[in-house]
């Protein structure tokens, strides 16, 4: 049986956004618009079927399961939390 995986754009722009806590961060790193990194961010947040950031106002903050999520596709990407 196959296994589903995320979209990896939008593991990128996740992975980009927690390390930094900031959207427009991220955007700036992958060299894309902050509306492109929000979109991915909310496709992968729609695929795992949780919010990954808490919003208030301008600034970001991880949720537990974003805390869960980071440390657990850092650790199978070989980083590191």
């Amino acid at each position: 049986m196959p296994r589903r995986l995320p979209p990896l754009n939008a593991l990128r722009a996740f992975e980009a956004a927690a390390r930094l806590e900031s959207i427009s961060g991220a955007a700036d790193e992958l060299c894309v618009t902050h509306g492109a990194v929000s979109r991915q961010v909310g496709q992968l947040e729609e695929w795992l079927g949780h919010a990954l950031f808490e919003r208030v106002g301008r600034r970001i903050a991880l949720t537990e399961a974003g805390r869960r999520y980071q440390s657990e596709g850092a650790a199978a990407l070989g980083r590191g939390a």
